[in-house]
Parts: C-alpha cells; structure tokens; sequence
C-alpha cells in the first residue's frame, strides 16, 4: 500500500486527506455507538424510538418486536467541503481526459462530475447520452423508492384466516428478505416467528386443524424477469423466503426455488406443525377474501436498510422488490411496466435529467434499461443534499473501494490503489457493459459526485480497471 501511495504525484495531500477521513470517522462512529445485528447503529435506533419515529409499512404502528426503523433526521450537517473551494473545471480536465481516452474503456466512454456542495458539473463528457448502465440502475429504484415509500417503510408479510371455512392464507407483501433460516442473517423479518405467532393466534382460538394456501396477488404479470431463469435473482413474487436460495448464500449468485411462492408456503406448513398445527393436504395458490381475519404479521428491515443491502451487494432481488414498493405506493400497476413507470415518475418529480431514461426493470439486468452520465450524478447528488435526509440510504450504502460489497476486491492494482477506501462507488457490470457512479471527498475535502460509463469495452477487467483509476483521480486531485 506504501509502494502504491507513493508512486501518486499527491501522496502528501492523500496521506492528508484519508487521515483527516479516518478521524471524522472515528468521532461518527464513536457518537453514533456500536452495532446491532441488522447493520444499524443502536444509538440511532433508541432515539428512534424515543422520539416514537418509528414508521412502517402502515406508516407509524410498529409490530411488538419488530426492528426499530432508521431515524428521520431533524438537522443535517452541511456537505463535506462546503467551506473549501472545489476543483476547477480546466484542472480537472487535464486529469481525467487523458484517462478517458484509454482504449480499454471500449468505443464509447461518458462521464459527469459534479460538486455535491453547489450541484454544478464540473467535467462532462458526452454526459447527456443515454447508455446501458448495467446495475447502477439500483441508484435510480433506490431514489424512487425512498422518495415514494419513505425509508421508515416496512413490507410485511401476514398471515389471515377465513373463518367459516377455516382456510389460513399466507400472503406475501413483496420482501424478498423473509427467511426461513434458524439463524437469522441479517435482522431479517423471520417465517418462524410469523409461525410462533399464528400457532399461538389459532390454538387460542381452539383452532387446532386449518388449510393452508398463499396468496401472492400483490403483484401482477410475469414473474419472471425478461432474462428468463437466471441464478443472478429468484422470479419476482410477492411471496418468497431468503430470496428463494437453494444452496444457503446470502449473497451473488444462486441456485433458485423452481417455485418460490410454493416453496415458502412448504416451509410454513411444517414450522406450524412443528407448533402443533395441522394442514389438510399441500398448500396451493389463493387469494384472502375481504372478510378474512388476521392472525399475525412481521415486517422487514427499513426501507433505507434494504437500499443499503441492495446496493451494497447490488442485490437484484431486493432491487425488483423496491421496484414493486414504488409501484404500490405510486399506485401504479404491480409488475414491470408499472415499475418502471413509477421510478421514472418519482425521478420527474426531483427534477431529475431524464432525457433518453428508460427503466425496464429494477435491479439493471435489462440491457433496455437506459441512463446518462448525468442522471446518476443527479441522483447522488439528491442523495447527498441536507435537505433531503430521507435519501441518505444512498451514499451510506455505496460499497467502499478495497473493503465492501462489489469493490471489496478491486482497487488492487498500485495505478488506482490510491482510491482505496476513499471512493464510494455503485459497480455496473454486464458484457461489454461497465459503469462506476458514486462519490469521493477530494484532496481538498470537497464532496463531489461521478459517474463513469462504457460500452463495448474488449475486456471486462481493463475496462474495470480504468473506471477504478478515473475515480481514484478524482479522489486525489485537488484540481485548482
């Protein structure tokens, strides 16, 4: 790391500049306390609750037990750098245009950077043109998701009852993030538990015998993605347990339940007769009738922890689900065109540069899926304003070059190590596609946000490679 520091013409200001980094962390991390199992910190969730902030999926009534929601923030600190000045516009540009012309960033390189504090563009390249932008589409369904459902949204998952023919209905609420694991693996809302209250609901009901079924009716259309059967996501269904993984991952990759619907359903049947409950037979599909009871419930995590999951692992199901929450709460049609419809209309309504936008899934696996340089920055940048406190999901779910998520393993090479834990960056990846879009404090301290993009690059790792290098430039160029 020495050797790589030191081959940079700025190693004297970026020793600097991480220190300083480093320390204001330490004071965050130290005010903030330590750690719970869901990723947030404690501190935040007891003055959540102390101030009754705690929101959810009906918007204020939180279930016994169910995960404190991230806090709405009262005062924001302004951006980082807001009294330095930030780089000029000629400087940067002898930076970043020799980078931008390297042949491994393929035929066609766009690229924006923009000054968090003033949210003017201080370096653009073809920045208006609409590109393939692979999974950096989770920024704009992270965006739209917050700004529509909020981040205190919970989904939940419920299970009713119909009386007279003493059919339980398990219906699905869209979490993906529902598990049916013993161990839960991230504070994830629990089948089990969901089970452990049912059970208890009927027999003191002196219920003891039911027919079980699901109802995933939430959602409409296909399920399946326009990739077709693909390990990279499960099919989008309302109804799903640890987002129909097969093989016990948590993350990337997987092999997935031919029927994730089903294959919950299976699960809750033989929790709740482990709990003395019987089922007449397999559960099949149905739908909750307006006169079923409810019998139980459990909730997700926080919106703002599942953008901060999708983004850091760049979760395709997660993303398809937040897709489908901004649907709901657009009152929009639940399946993809809906999606898609709805995303692009929270971003209209922020303002957003939307020339040549097409969103055609959530999660970015859909090469129709269309963006610019511009939009990305334009949504960091909304992200890192003070004034909008409900979107800071989205920077503090941006993987951390060289340590989280999908920059955990670049940033190795000693031409873009220098970035190492200084860039915040979303990855976009799909052949001859790669994008990087996030946000550094440069040299100087300034907040800046970029966004990086190519097309028909000849390698994926070259490619990788020169995205990395342009943001570590970014990240040491005080650029005046």
């Amino acid at each position: 790391m020495a050797k790589a520091v030191a081959g940079s013409k700025t190693k004297h200001v970026t020793v600097g500049a991480t220190a300083v980094g480093l320390a204001l962390a330490a004071v965050v991390a130290a005010s903030a306390g330590p750690w719970d199992a869901s990723g947030q910190r404690k501190a935040e969730a007891d003055r959540s609750a102390s101030q009754g902030s705690g929101g959810g999926a009906d918007h204020g009534r939180t279930s016994p037990g169910a995960p404190s929601a991230a806090p709405s923030a009262p005062a924001v600190l302004a951006a980082p750098g807001s009294s330095v000045p930030g780089p000029t516009k000629r400087a940067l540009a002898d930076v970043l245009d020799p980078l931008l012309k390297d042949a491994s960033l393929g035929t066609h390189r766009t690229a924006a950077v923009v000054d968090a504090v003033t949210g003017k563009r201080l370096y653009g390249k073809s920045s208006g043109d609409a590109l393939t932008p692979a999974s950096t589409t989770k920024l704009a369904t992270a965006v739209a998701a917050l700004t529509a459902a909020g981040p205190d949204h919970r989904i939940a998952t419920r299970t009713a009852l119909e009386k007279d023919s003493k059919e339980l209905v398990l219906i699905g609420g869209g979490d993906p993030t529902l598990t049916a694991r013993e161990k839960n693996p991230y504070g994830a809302a629990g089948l089990r538990t969901l089970a452990d209250e049912t059970a208890a609901s009927l027999k003191a009901s002196g219920t003891t015998e039911v027919t079980l079924s699901y109802d995933t009716s939430l959602y409409s259309g296909t399920p399946w993605h326009p990739i077709g059967p693909n390990e990279n996501l499960a099919q989008v269904t309302a109804l799903m347990t640890d987002e129909a993984r097969t093989d016990g991952s948590n993350s990337g990759p997987a092999a997935r339940a031919a029927d994730p619907a089903a294959a919950a359903a299976g699960q809750f049947a033989d929790l709740l007769h482990a709990r003395g409950i019987k089922t007449k037979g397999e559960p099949g599909p149905s739908k909750a009738s307006g006169q079923a009871e409810d019998v139980a419930k459990v909730e997700s995590p926080p919106l703002s922890a599942l953008v901060e999951r999708m983004l850091t692992n760049s979760d395709n199901d997660i993303a398809e689900a937040l897709a489908r929450q901004t649907a709901i709460a657009a009152d929009e049609s639940h399946d993809f065109d809906g999606a898609g419809k709805a995303v692009k209309e929270q971003l209209d309504k922020l303002r957003l540069p939307l020339s040549g936008a097409h969103f055609a899934d959530g999660s970015g696996l859909d090469r129709a899926d269309k963006v610019s340089a511009d939009l990305l920055t334009g949504l960091l940048a909304k992200a890192a304003d003070p004034a909008r406190p409900e979107l800071r999901a989205v920077l503090t779910g941006l993987p951390v070059a060289g340590f989280t998520g999908t920059l955990s393993n670049r940033y190795g090479d000693a031409a873009d190590a220098s970035g190492t834990g200084l860039v915040r960056a979303k990855t976009g990846t799909l052949t001859g596609v790669n994008t990087l879009a996030g946000t550094v404090v440069d040299a100087d301290g300034r907040l800046l946000v970029f966004a990086f993009m190519t097309q028909d690059a000849p390698a994926p790792q070259s490619a990788q490679a020169g995205l990395d290098r342009l943001a570590s430039s970014v990240a040491n160029c005080g650029c005046r």
